[in-house]
């Protein structure tokens, strides 16, 4: 079989076969990931279990097969010290919401400190992971599909909202969220200090919104299922907030089913 010498520009008829391909190809990807997410969300367990797992196989092996470099992905130290403020800023505004919260009394974490540190490690990978999902896996193939930077980044913001409903909160925020990370991601190329960021913002947003008025955090099928405390008087309901919390612990999902 001859080969087109290296030298040569790639004719114009394969140049727009191979590009053709990958377009299918990005499609196929998007729309099989985002409904396994969609169809997980609304699925009850131990189903939902199942199909998460199933998400989760299908990103990986998408992205296997269509891998486009670590420093496409954000997955290299480029730009990792020039967006160091992004994680900054993270943090500041949710020492912010934090005192607020304090002085609403509204503020609550578990009882123990090692819970809460547990819970907070354990957040920190459900973030990465969905920023991961957010822009080196959505993101990347809108910009190949649509016709400009800013179609794309909307459309990956207005995806990454859906799969939040119908918690009206987290999908305004995951909204805002969404549209920011994707310019930061594109003017930086790093995954690692937005995914710090977005598990700054997500720990802070946990604790400081009541989880009654949040649902706990949980989307889908698990917001409208979601079972309303004990009544209590206003009293009661400002001095034991943390005990409540701790109280309602075994009723709740688990803390993976339950993030944003």
């Amino acid at each position: 079989m001859s080969r087109i010498p290296p030298d040569k520009p790639v004719p114009f008829g394969n140049r727009n076969a191979v590009a053709s391909g990958r377009r299918r190809r990005d499609r196929l990807e998007l729309s099989v990931a985002y409904g396994l997410i969609l169809l997980a969300i609304w699925t009850p367990p131990p189903e939902q279990e199942l199909l998460s797992l199933a998400a989760l196989a299908w990103v990986l092996l998408a992205t296997r097969l269509s891998f486009d470099g670590w420093s496409t992905l954000g997955m290299s130290s480029t730009g990792f010290l020039r967006s160091l403020w992004v994680v900054g800023a993270a943090f500041l505004l949710a020492f912010s919401a934090g005192l607020l919260a304090s002085r609403l009394q509204t503020l609550h974490t578990p009882a123990y400190a090692a819970l809460f540190v547990k819970r907070c490690c354990g957040y920190a990978i459900w973030a990465f992971l969905q920023e991961f999902l957010l822009l080196g896996f959505f993101l990347l193939r809108l910009l190949r599909l649509l016709p400009d930077r800013k179609t794309a980044m909307m459309a990956a913001a207005c995806m990454f909202a859906v799969v939040h409903l119908p918690n009206p909160i987290l999908t305004v925020l995951t909204l805002l969220w969404g549209w920011v990370s994707c310019q930061l991601f594109l003017r930086y190329r790093n995954l690692y200090t937005l995914a710090m960021a977005h598990a700054i913002l997500g720990t802070c947003l946990a604790i400081t919104i009541p989880g009654p008025v949040v649902h706990h955090m949980r989307v889908g099928l698990g917001y409208l299922t979601y079972p309303p405390p004990p009544q209590r008087s206003q009293k009661d309901q400002i001095v034991s907030t943390p005990a409540w919390v701790s109280a309602e612990a075994p009723t709740r999902r688990s803390w993976r089913q339950a993030r944003p």
